[in-house]
């Protein structure tokens, strides 16, 4: 029996994940069937790409009572606190966030993925490695061994990221960007698009570049 799912979010991520879902599931490698998208701008109804808005973000709890399962796709650029902060607020549980792993991913066996969990086509993950819950690998990035990575992270596509990592909570990594081996950043920090980092990055600070260099912190 599928288990239906419900987006958080609209245009963007959660379209983007919306089909790999329906790609994968028409190829049946997944169980998992999208219902549509919880999202406060498209009226209820209207369809954003193949799938319609089936409620508002506040409309989590009505559709965990109904059996629905939950990806959460919400996060932007400068200021992922707040969003996750409005995601942790719904209480949805663990046990009712959809995992999903693209069948033309390659994960590591001894790789530990949270629930929540979006691993996209052509992503590769190296063996122990670590991600926590809600983190978003977009198609074609790439993700080292032994690394640990914290809550609600965004890799975007085409990243490239190092190993021996350790990388905090809400943390976003731009665009084909790459990330040397032994680094540390920090909670709700930010890697610019095509940005080549090789030095730590503190917590809310935004780096950018080749070298990547402090930008300015998070607002």
């Amino acid at each position: 029996m599928n288990r239906k799912v419900a987006i958080l979010g609209g245009q963007g991520n959660a379209a983007v994940v919306a089909a790999a879902i329906e790609h994968a599931r028409r190829m049946g490698a997944t169980d998992l069937e999208v219902a549509g998208f919880l999202n406060d701008r498209t009226p209820v109804g209207e369809k954003i790409d193949l799938f319609p808005v089936i409620g508002k973000i506040e409309d989590a709890q009505r559709l965990l009572a109904e059996g629905y399962w939950f990806i959460n796709t919400i996060f932007r650029i400068d200021g992922n606190r707040e969003r996750i902060a409005m995601f942790e607020n719904l209480e949805i549980p663990d046990d009712r966030l959809a995992t999903f792993v693209h069948p033309m991913a390659y994960v590591a066996p001894s790789v530990e993925l949270g629930p929540g969990c979006v691993i996209m086509p052509n992503v590769s993950m190296s063996p122990a490695t670590k991600l926590g819950k809600g983190c978003l690998m977009m198609a074609g990035s790439m993700m080292g061994h032994d690394n640990v990575v914290g809550d609600f992270c965004h890799i975007a596509a085409q990243a490239a990221v190092g190993s021996y990592l350790k990388i905090g909570k809400g943390v976003h990594i731009g665009l084909n960007a790459t990330i040397h081996e032994y680094m540390t950043i920090g909670d709700y920090a930010t890697l610019g698009m095509g940005a080549v980092l090789k030095h730590d990055i503190g917590e809310g600070e935004i780096w950018a570049g080749n070298p990547a260099r402090f930008l300015r912190m998070a607002e």
